[in-house]
């Protein structure tokens, strides 16, 4: 399914209302339909549309209780529902906004009002949607900030969990970023922050993979699906990303550019275990690279059983 134009789901279990409706909308979006309650729920989990056109009385699961359960769903929850339905009547409009529904089409469908009523919906999600990323987005550098961080940490440790995944973090630290403040002022050391996390975004690149600004001159990077070796790839290609920067460093201790420490740690994910295990593992192992003298990389695999490690 095409993601460059909004994609509407529609689910009637009458082919001639999705016809109708999918001839308005074609135009202007990529249309995909459902006939039934459950296969609406199917469609929805594998194609997330930015709104649902779904109609109340169908066979099976009705309107209300499909969208009941995709407020229910993480990934589905924020997606606009606009009941079309022929029950042009106050008490069923009061029902369908209690469980979730932002508005209602009634039919027979006129294609002029569907078009606007969508239209508006569309684009007032799509402004959701900004504001939503930039609760999580770090201001100075672009990149995920450390709420996203948390929140897609407890969420991948807790889906792996079901499979017995693997999961990796790696915790980056700019080497003696304190004296380069101090050397080249907050203004050359924020423009260094931002470059170092565009090489990160360059190394860390799956659709699943995280990038995110820690604090200070600290990232960290969430690999869902990668064990220890392949988690170290990634942390040698941050390294070659940074080094590639030049960005110079002339009271260095390590070397006259900008380098990084890094910390990698690594896990098959379990019911029982936590995020902050991840992090407690990753953050010794960058203690570890700076104790040795910066710009190195330490790793670890480590088990359920094992607690995390204070760096101090």
């Amino acid at each position: 399914m095409m993601k460059n134009r909004s994609v509407i789901l529609i689910v009637d279990d009458e082919i001639s209302n999705i016809e109708i409706m999918s001839a308005a909308l074609e135009d202007d979006y990529e249309v995909c339909f459902a006939t039934s309650g459950e296969e609406a729920l199917a469609v929805a989990q594998s194609v997330l549309p930015d709104l649902v056109l779904l109609d109340v009385l169908m066979p099976g699961i009705d309107g209300y209780e499909v969208c009941r359960r995709l407020k229910k769903e993480r990934l589905l929850a924020d997606i606009p529902v606009i009941f079309t339905t022929g029950l042009n009547d106050q008490e069923a409009e009061v029902r369908g906004l209690s469980v979730g529904a932002i508005d209602y089409v009634t039919k027979p469908i006129q294609p002029v009002i569907l078009r606007a009523r969508v239209a508006n919906h569309v684009e007032l999600k799509r402004l959701r949607d900004q504001l939503a990323q930039m609760a999580v987005t770090d201001a100075l550098t672009g990149i995920s900030n450390r709420r996203h961080l948390e929140q897609t940490l407890e969420r991948e440790t807790a889906k792996l969990a079901s499979t017995g995944e693997w999961l990796s973090v790696i915790m980056v630290d700019i080497d003696c970023f304190k004296s380069f403040n101090d050397t080249f002022g907050h203004p050359a050391g924020d423009r260094c922050l931002a470059m170092v996390a565009a090489a990160l975004t360059r190394a860390v690149h799956l659709a699943s993979d995280l990038a995110a600004r820690y604090g200070g001159e600290e990232f960290v990077c969430v690999l869902p699906g990668r064990d220890l070796e392949a988690a170290l790839e990634v942390a040698r290609d941050i390294q070659v990303q940074v080094n590639s920067l030049n960005i110079p460093h002339p009271v260095s201790t390590v070397s006259p550019n900008v380098t990084v420490s890094l910390g990698v740690a690594s896990a098959c994910c379990l019911p029982d275990m936590t995020a902050s295990q991840w992090m407690a593992h990753a953050d010794r192992q960058l203690y570890l690279s700076k104790r040795a003298g910066r710009n190195e990389i330490f790793s670890t695999v480590f088990t359920a059983q094992e607690d995390g490690f204070a760096t101090d």
